[in-house]
């Protein structure tokens, strides 16, 4: 197994996380049947239909 030769630095550590807060926000689409905000190329959580037909129960 692989093991470090050097601690890490703090610095180094913290330089790394900070790019964790710079991710891009999720990608919404509008619904065709309700128009309601959903991910791309999933169920509507709404009314249940994806690409026209009815895919899955709708959350209540």
């Amino acid at each position: 197994m692989a093991v470090p030769k050097r601690k890490k630095s703090r610095s180094t550590t913290r330089h790394r996380k900070a790019q964790w807060m710079k991710t891009a926000a999720p990608t919404v689409t509008k619904c065709p049947q309700c128009g309601s905000d959903t991910r791309p190329h999933t169920a509507c959580n709404t009314c249940g239909t994806y690409r026209g037909r009815q895919a899955v129960e709708p959350k209540l």
